[in-house]
């Protein structure tokens, strides 16, 4: 499944990846001001000192047990840091601030286990080939550490719906400006797409959900150049589309009805004016970003369009797919992702024009597609066939294959690049408004 490397290349190189990672979740923490570490700021999710102490906790649990002579030292926290919460659960947690540890204590706890974890990675022996069975060093730390990454991206949308006033305000990134991007549709030819990853691959990770590698052959079909801006989504709000009934399942009605959803969770309207909800302030709304809604919301202006979600096949065929019926690791080629690709590897706080990154785009000229924002599929999240969960975190897919989880393909401006990989499957329900999601239609 990983490659067949030397363990004294391995080590060091994964050691500094895991300590990148934490420069990404400490800056992220260090974005609060101290005073609202106990917030919610989405009432779904817990309370923000849960998530300073689960990446550490998580990574702890990991490896003590399968490294010799980690011994646990707070138990309690431990298992109080272990879990989060799933949003298509249902009841809201009524825990109260109390009911925490207090951020001194939180902070001493991560030290402690970040300097026991620091000092047995740091021992050659754990890492030689028979040490850890079938769990092995470089498996157990790139689960860790892409673990972190992306609690480096979904804390950020907890992030997102703090009030501003309880943020630190990093240094400004550069602003991105771009020309109106002419809407239409991309032909894609028929042609096979190869979703998931080989078992026997060299590449050096993948999670559970990735495996099997299986062709599936796709239809020719159209699909949108850019993902569907903010001024798009705009005609469908202003035509309607939140009061036509016609255009939404009954699931889908009875959220939005219940929960009173009548606009996108990162619009703001003031008086007569649309505004939009940026990570650390209120700006007119951006009419050429990529507008983000849940599943509901993008099925709902697909259908007012006439058109439909791209299947996670068609979507794959779409970014990676290539004339000849050939493909490619990335949508532009062998090259490594970077920032003239798009706007991912936690580059940007908010998201950029859609057509600001053509140096992104596919053999097949649909743009935008790695980074600025996950792409809602069609395709419920399902295992590939021959699936098996990994025995040390049988939970991370199978917990999620119920039906109510769509994939989304691509990644956001806070996607770690090692994420971008061809192979790599995000989900999230259908009732989710907080996520960097977008869409592009497809017909055909």
């Amino acid at each position: 499944m990983f490659a067949a490397e030397c363990a004294s290349d391995i080590q060091p190189r994964l050691l500094r990846r895991l300590a990148d990672a934490r420069v990404q979740t400490d800056n992220l923490f260090n974005v609060v001001r101290s005073d609202s570490l106990y917030e919610r700021p989405i009432p779904e999710r817990h309370r923000i000192i849960f998530y300073i102490g689960h990446v550490e906790a998580f990574d702890w649990n990991l490896f003590r047990g399968r490294i010799q002579g980690l011994q646990s030292f707070q138990p309690g926290f431990d298992e109080l840091f272990a879990f989060g919460i799933d949003p298509v659960d249902g009841g809201l947690p009524a825990d109260r601030p109390s009911d925490w540890p207090s951020a001194v204590e939180t902070r001493l706890y991560n030290s402690r286990v970040r300097d026991a974890l620091d000092r047995a990675l740091a021992a050659p022996a754990i890492w030689l080939p028979d040490y850890g069975g079938e769990f092995p060093a470089h498996l157990l730390l790139n689960v860790a550490i892409e673990h972190r990454l992306m609690h480096a991206e979904t804390f950020a949308y907890m992030l997102h719906q703090l009030p501003f006033e309880r943020k630190s305000r990093p240094p400004e990134t550069r602003a991105v400006a771009a020309g109106p991007a002419q809407a239409g549709m991309v032909e894609i030819p028929a042609g096979t797409a190869t979703l998931g990853l080989a078992r026997e691959d060299a590449r050096p990770f993948g999670w559970d959900n990735e495996y099997d590698a299986h062709a599936v052959s796709v239809p020719a079909f159209a699909i949108d150049r850019y993902k569907v801006t903010n001024g798009q989504y705009l005609s469908f709000l202003e035509a309607g589309g939140y009061e036509d009934r016609a255009l939404w399942t009954e699931d889908d009605w009875r959220w939005k009805t219940e929960q009173g959803i009548c606009q996108p969770g990162f619009w703001i309207r003031r008086n007569n004016d649309w505004h939009y909800r940026a990570m650390f302030g209120e700006i007119p709304l951006p009419l050429q970003w990529p507008v983000y809604v849940s599943h509901a919301e993008a099925s709902a202006y697909a259908r007012w369009a006439g058109k439909r979600l791209p299947s996670e096949a068609q979507w794959h065929r779409a970014a990676y797919g290539a004339p000849g019926d050939s493909e490619r690791p990335y949508p532009w080629g062998l090259e490594a992702p970077g920032p003239a690709q798009g706007c991912f590897d936690f580059e940007r706080w908010d998201p950029v024009p859609v057509n600001a990154s053509p140096g992104g785009r596919s053999a097949f000229g649909v743009e935008g597609v790695t980074g600025n924002g996950w792409e809602w599929t069609s395709t419920v999240f399902e295992p590939f066939k021959g699936f098996q969960a990994f025995p040390f975190y049988p939970g991370y897919s199978a917990n999620f294959f119920d039906g109510k989880h769509y994939v989304l393909k691509g990644g956001s401006s806070r996607t770690a690049a090692s994420m971008l990989r061809r192979s790599f499957r995000n989900w999230f329900q259908a009732h989710y408004q907080y996520v960097y999601a977008g869409f592009r239609l497809a017909a055909g």
